[in-house]
């Protein structure tokens, strides 16, 4: 089961989750034994208008519903998980970092309409993601943990005492954008300069590797993308294996931005289980065995502290969408 069931120990209607990510979105629909019996995936345009962009995620609905014999009074809800700010009571989006015109927008409304009335409930894909690993992956077993997805952008999901805490307007853990180096550095979407996510996360370490580069330092990371455009993180995550330079450069800057973000949520929520999920966690300890080097360098006492890689793998998007309704 991947669902949390409700108090009669099962689940009476369908649930869709939907995991809306900056180059693709996922879905999955949930029978009352809370199993995915229907998959989806397709890119996410960032050209699209906030409009344009919700008919496409309506129209998928729709033919999902079809598809798996749903009818609409046996649809409990849909839940969607973005990487937006979101005013979670309201269902508004403030801002996209990764799909720019999706602003000031009201996702919920629209979508209710455009799907019949049905129920429709939207929160930061962090918040999912925390969500999903705290009741069926990483954080079985404790009442407080930090989920820390790291990949394209670095963000955070808070549970504490059980509960997900997304703070008063609902964009509650976006520490990535927490100022460390005010004014330097490269300007980050969020329009500052200096945040935590402009120096570590996988699209920004890749845009000061091109810099240097431009400035004339050697890599054979360009050659094992076909051009310095073309390099992404998986390059670099070659390159560190062949012992280059540059990349190892990369990696250290990493490391470094990575261990003090944990350690200032450590210090600030006292929360000893840190889950790392998305794409940069095929680094693995290549990584993370840095990560926790700089951590353990700031952190000067002996209670335990346990760094934990996701459990749910593909589907964690898609279930802690879903998991809105539980």
């Amino acid at each position: 089961m991947y669902l949390t069931a409700g108090r009669s120990g099962r689940m009476e209607q369908y649930v869709i989750g939907v995991d809306v990510g900056g180059t693709k979105t996922a879905y999955g629909v949930f029978d009352g034994a809370g199993q995915i019996v229907a998959r989806r995936r397709c890119r996410s345009d960032d050209s699209l208008s906030p409009e344009a962009f919700f008919d496409g995620v309506a129209a998928n609905v729709r033919e999902l519903m079809e598809e798996a014999g749903i009818a609409p009074g046996t649809l409990r809800g849909v839940g969607i998980g973005m990487p937006s700010f979101i005013l979670f009571e309201e269902g508004r989006i403030v801002k996209t970092t990764n799909l720019t015109k999706i602003r000031d927008f009201p996702a919920r409304a629209y979508l209710m309409e455009k799907l019949g009335g049905a129920r429709v409930l939207l929160d930061n894909d962090s918040h999912t993601g925390a969500l999903a690993e705290f009741r069926h992956g990483a954080g079985r077993g404790f009442q407080n943990i930090v989920y820390c997805p790291v990949s394209t952008g670095i963000s955070s999901g808070i549970v504490i005492d059980g509960r997900l805490f997304r703070g008063r307007y609902g964009w509650s853990g976006e520490s990535g954008h927490m100022i460390v180096t005010p004014g330097e550095g490269i300007e980050c979407g969020c329009g500052n300069r200096g945040c935590l996510m402009s120096w570590c996360s996988g699209s920004m370490i890749v845009r000061h590797i091109r810099s240097w580069i431009a400035a004339g330092e050697p890599t054979v990371m360009a050659e094992l993308a076909g051009g310095a455009e073309k390099i992404t993180a998986v390059h670099l995550r070659q390159a560190c294996g062949l012992g280059d330079a540059m990349a190892l450069r990369a990696l250290g800057q990493m490391a470094k931005f990575l261990g003090i973000w944990l350690y200032n949520l450590y210090v600030t929520l006292n929360i000893n289980c840190f889950i790392f999920g998305g794409g940069l966690t095929g680094f693995g300890e290549l990584l993370f065995g840095r990560v926790r080097e700089v951590f353990d360098g700031y952190n000067h006492n002996d209670m335990p502290v346990y760094f934990k890689m996701a459990e749910l793998e593909h589907d964690f998007g898609v279930i802690g969408a879903a998991e809105l309704f539980y």
